[in-house]
This record gives structure tokens, sequence and C-alpha cells, in this order.
């Protein structure tokens, strides 16, 4: 047995944001996927992915018939039969393992499911968003069902507002294009849940609420609506001013052997670094309008591109 594939996610502007109602773009990323399968002789890696989804296939047991129905039965037959998921989506890096777990499962498992194949209305697509929340906060004790929603439609998806998302197009990539979005591998594995609760412990101050207000905020949805007009000049601009926001007031989500060469990108303009995901670790995303010096600047350390401009 092996089911279809799910691509892991990059959320290219709004974290933390999304959580104060800014912008967002997140986008497939199908260089990493993950997709359910059964083995006649399962490897290690394999047999615990298997005793975490006995565990995960509890959670959804639990999750209320209002919100989704599944299959149990099955789901719990399946799971008993040695079931794993089979991911090359690292965990811990900020490009949605969970979610694309998730997705996995609600294809699969689901009655009455919302297909991609519909028309995704606003209200469908809150309706998924609701219930990957449901389904996903097993992993992170609370989430906004953006990752799984994008794993599962493979499509981008355009954050307006908690209750307002939508599918959306993005400028063709240009692949002769000096500019870049691209992925730094930190070599750290970051934590979700102790990023987010550091977050809500700072939303305390007023100051911090102010800030994230009147710069984060302001500057994330600028860079959202300069990125889906194709204005690459105005979007490096507030990239640049983005990236300062969160060196300054973000710095325990950035490691610390990063925080130099964050600030090296700003004075030097070679690239411009944020966080990908909730930070602490796993993947940095880097926006450059010359992907070959980035190279060169940033030459001890591994690159993804991601998106070209």
């Amino acid at each position: 047995m092996k089911g279809p594939l799910f691509y892991s996610k990059i959320l290219l502007f709004g974290e933390y944001g999304i959580i104060k109602d800014s912008k967002g773009l997140s986008i497939p990323y199908s260089f990493y996927n993950g997709a359910l399968k059964k083995d006649e002789n399962p490897s290690e890696e394999a047999i615990k992915s298997n005793e975490s989804l006995k565990r995960f296939a509890a959670h959804i047991q639990s999750i209320d018939n209002d919100i989704v129905r599944f299959d149990n039965e099955q789901l719990q037959e399946d799971v008993n039969s040695g079931m794993y998921f089979d991911s090359s989506i690292p965990q811990g890096y900020g490009v949605g393992s969970s979610g694309a777990l998730v997705a996995a499962l609600y294809d699969k498992y689901a009655f009455d499911k919302i297909t991609v194949l519909e028309n995704l209305t606003r209200e469908k697509l809150l309706k998924l968003k609701a219930i990957f929340s449901a389904m996903e906060s097993f992993f992170h004790g609370k989430s906004s069902g953006l990752d799984p929603l994008n794993s599962y439609l493979s499509i981008p998806i355009l954050i307006n507002s908690k209750d307002n998302i939508e599918a959306t197009g993005i400028p063709a990539q240009q692949s002769e294009g000096k500019g870049a979005v691209f992925l730094l591998d930190s070599g750290i594995i970051g934590e979700t849940a102790p990023m987010v609760s550091l977050f809500m412990e700072s939303m305390k101050q007023e100051g911090f609420r102010k800030m994230l207000k009147n710069q984060f905020i302001k500057r994330t949805d600028a860079c959202v609506d300069d990125f889906l007009k194709g204005d690459i000049k105005s979007l490096f601009k507030n990239t640049k001013q983005l990236s300062k926001v969160v060196l300054n007031h973000f710095k325990p989500m950035i490691p610390k052997q990063f925080h130099e060469l964050w600030k090296k990108g700003i004075e030097t303009n070679e690239y411009y670094l944020k966080l990908c995901g909730s930070g602490g670790g796993g993947y940095i995303l880097g926006f450059t309008e010359d992907i070959e010096k980035a190279k060169q600047s940033l030459s001890d350390y591994k690159l993804e591109v991601v998106y070209n401009f």
C-alpha cells in the first residue's frame, strides 16, 4: 500500500503575525513530501512512525463528530497492521512535517470530505482549516490549521485575516532571474510550542504589542501585497525592514550563531533573512536580489532555492 503524496509548505510571510491577524502567504514546496505506507518488512524508522501514528489515531478518534467524522475502524485496522508515514520532510524545520501527515489522514479516512476539485468557497476553506486545526493541535498544542490546508490543496494560500483565507495565484517564477527566495539550514531542530509560548509571553507587554501592530504586521502585509503584485523593488525594501524588526524584537527566535549573519545581510544588502515558521532552529528564510552573491556570502551554509524572481 502507498497513498498519494503530500507536500511540505513554506510560509513566505506571516509567521507570528497571523496569530494577530496580519496577512500571510503560504506556498507548497514539493521538494519534500510524505505518504502513508505499509511494508512487509518495516524498517526501524517505519516502526517508530507507526508508534506515533497510533497515538495520533487515538487523538483523531477523540475529535468531536460535529467537526469531522472519520472511518475510525479502518484507521485503527490500518494502524494496527503497521501503517506509517513515509516522509522526507524534516521535523522541526518549519516546513510543515505534521501538516502533511494531517492532510494524508484526512484525505484517506474522513467521511464527506471536501476535495480539491470542488469550487473552494471561503466557507469550505474555513471549514477545512477548522478540521485541520483540531487534528494538528495534537502536535503543537494550538494550531492554525494552515500547514495541513496548504499541504492538502497543494496551492498557494493567501491569509487576509483569521476568518478570511483564499486560494491564490502567485507570479510565475523567472527561471533566469537573479533574485531568489531560499532556505538556509541552521542545522538545529526547532520546537514550535516553546517559541509560541515565548511570543505569547511577550504579547503581555504593551510595547511589544505596539511594535507588532505598527512595524511587524505593517511590513508583513506590505510584503504579501508586493509579492502578489510582482513589485520586486518594493518587496525588497519591505523585506529589509521586516528583517530589521525581527532582529530587534524577535532575537530569542533566532539561533544565537545567526545574529551576526542576519545583521550582515541588512548592512551589505546581499540578502535579507527572516524566520521560517516559528524559528528557534530549522530553516531560516532568505531573500536576495542576486542569488550568486548571496551564495558567496553564505558559502559556509547549505542553501536551497525555493523561488526565482
